[in-house]
């Protein structure tokens, strides 16, 4: 088939988008475009008068007619594309917005991170250790037992209460070397 053939077998609707196309200063193009613009052309029309069908109904009248087209196509322009606030009430808003001044850091060099006990990554579990009173093995009722899940505040007395004592345990040798 040739270019002549092609065109008089196209429907009239693909035949005014690829006029348009040509008006707007594009001449090369895959041809899947026309039937891409024919699809969104077809949508926006489906919607305008279903649209306008709903307010001519919602007036009473029986057929729709100009108004209700023209009030779709304007609610249809109103929804989808909104234009932005002048600069005037732009700069007004940035004006009253850097009226107030930031608020002073306090943070010394480096990355400024909130204190330990508002973190997720400061431990949650206790070691029990054992007094060195005894030594015998026995456990009395006025030693001290642990907490399973301390709040943060029972931690914080527990680390005041003696902050040299620590706590020491061997680690396991590893047979691979995972580095």
């Amino acid at each position: 088939m040739s270019d002549k053939d092609e065109e008089l077998a196209m429907p009239r609707d693909a035949k005014i988008v690829k006029c348009l196309l040509k008006s707007m200063g594009v001449g090369d193009y895959e041809p899947p475009v026309i039937h891409t613009f024919l699809e969104l052309w077809y949508r926006y029309i489906v919607d305008v008068l279903t649209d306008a069908q709903v307010y001519s109904e919602h007036a009473g009248k029986s057929e729709i007619d100009c108004d209700d087209v023209k009030l779709a196509i304007q609610s249809k322009l109103n929804f989808s594309f909104s234009q932005p606030p002048p600069r005037e009430v732009l700069l007004e808003l940035a004006k009253n917005r850097n009226k107030l001044p930031l608020p002073k850091t306090i943070a010394g060099p480096g990355i400024p991170l909130p204190p330990d006990q508002d973190t997720l990554i400061s431990p949650n579990y206790m070691f029990g250790i054992p007094s060195q009173g005894s030594g015998e093995g026995e456990e009395t009722e006025d030693e001290e037992t642990t907490i399973p899940n301390p709040s943060q505040e029972e931690k914080i007395d527990m680390q005041q209460q003696d902050p040299h004592q620590r706590v020491s345990f061997p680690l396991p040798k590893c047979e691979k070397d995972y580095f």
